[in-house]
């Protein structure tokens, strides 16, 4: 998997890392721009990553706010923002770009779980809107472009079929 990550701390200070993690008989390698970063991560609660670094322990906890999702680490607070390059050009081309309402559908049978943009809000593209839950496994749905939520067509705790539409983005 291949993610480009833009970090950009409290001074505003931008920088964007490649993230590449590969999963060989049971175990991740990750590498960060090129050289390798040896690392264990467990996650005890939704929102909470614990990393064990050079023998060091680190909770991170993701925090979403208006400009975005935020990382905490200690008291240092961090926008992240994620893309998988790949993944994204093909969602722009299949989305025929930012133009009309675009639907968020589930892409499984499964729960609402939470919903993270309430009808009227303001999203960005690639913004949580949605959280469905799938054999035990949670998948954020997220918005194909920036928008307003124009209707959500699912509540919380709802039992959802793949394609159902759950969400409107204007």
């Amino acid at each position: 998997m291949i993610y480009d990550i833009v970090i950009t701390d409290a001074a505003g200070q931008a920088r964007t890392h490649r993230v590449v993690l590969t999963r060989a008989d049971g175990i991740w390698s990750c590498t960060v721009d090129g050289q390798p970063f040896a690392f264990d991560a467990a996650q005890p609660e939704s929102g909470i990553l614990s990393l064990l670094v050079q023998g060091q322990s680190h909770e991170i906890r993701r925090d979403a706010n208006g400009q975005g999702m935020e990382i905490v680490i200690g008291s240092r607070r961090f926008l992240a923002e994620v893309t998988d390059p790949r993944s994204l050009r093909g969602r722009q081309a299949k989305a025929g770009g930012g133009e009309g309402p675009k639907k968020v559908k589930a892409p499984m049978p499964g729960k609402v779980v939470r919903i993270l943009a309430a009808e009227g809000t303001a999203v960005e593209a690639g913004q949580g809107v949605v959280v469905i839950e799938a054999m035990k496994m949670q998948n954020e749905l997220k918005s194909p472009k920036a928008g307003k939520v124009a209707k959500l067509m699912a509540a919380e705790g709802a039992a959802v079929n793949a394609g159902d539409v759950l969400a409107i983005i204007e």
